[in-house]
């Protein structure tokens, strides 16, 4: 059931990916970005479940910070604001 999973969101990364690639405004590549980062903590959660390995949990986390930090930086440069605003 698992690789069900699995491969149904490799099928979402790789069309995120696309939208990432062929976004026509910035925004629409923050989203795209934002939405592959989700998808692949999604990803390393189901792998964690399937190997037993407790430790992916916590590099899904590290990597959902990071995620929304870097998606963050994007939103305030689009925006023209300095990050120490």
């Amino acid at each position: 059931m698992y690789w069900i999973v699995i491969y149904i969101l490799g099928l979402a990364v790789l069309l995120s990916l696309i939208r990432l690639a062929i976004g026509p405004t910035a925004p629409d590549r923050v989203v795209a970005f934002d939405s592959v980062s989700s998808i692949v903590i999604s990803l390393i959660v189901i792998l964690s479940l399937q190997y037993g390995n407790h430790v992916y949990i916590d590099i899904a986390v590290v990597y959902a910070l990071i995620g929304f930090l870097g998606t963050l930086a994007i939103s305030k440069y689009l925006v023209g604001e300095h990050i120490g605003d």
